[in-house]
């Protein structure tokens, strides 16, 4: 069977027609555009779109906390989560910069990595979540405010 013979879809056509762009672009019309001329503009994403970029977005974080802190297994799940949380929200080159913090958790020292997270420009920048992760670096539990997965 040739491929013409198949019937196409229109996924397939469009999908031809506009191409893939990972990142945001002006389209011809002047509304912001991704992927396969999703107008991101006028649509937003759906909560469902968003759920599964953030599920992206935490597996991207975890592998390269994974591949940069030789002692991640040595971490209980709490406190992974919190180096997740920072990664995800300064990138992996400024996570990297803490470099107190990361000496300190190779150490175990959980109190210390907390007082270096405690004196950084970004607790300042983002005081409600980095007192929440802070509190859980030092103490290893889970806030009771937050759901669990």
């Amino acid at each position: 069977m040739s491929a013409f013979s198949q019937p196409m879809k229109a996924e397939d056509l469009i999908r031809h027609h506009e191409g893939f762009r990972s990142r945001p672009y002006r389209c011809t019309a002047g509304k912001l555009t991704i992927g396969y001329g999703r107008n991101i503009e006028d649509n937003g994403i759906t909560r469902d779109e968003a759920e599964q970029l953030l599920a992206n977005d935490v597996y991207d974080c975890r592998q390269v906390l994974i591949r940069n802190l030789l002692f991640w297994d040595q971490l209980d799940r709490v406190r992974q989560t919190v180096l997740v949380d920072m990664c995800f929200n300064l990138g992996w080159p400024k996570f990297s910069q803490f470099r107190k913090m990361i000496n300190a958790l190779a150490l175990r020292d959980f109190s210390l990595a907390a007082k270096e997270m405690l004196e950084s420009r970004w607790a300042k920048q983002v005081p409600n979540r980095a007192g929440r992760l802070i509190k859980m670096m030092a103490t290893g539990e889970w806030p009771e405010d937050i759901g669990r997965d």
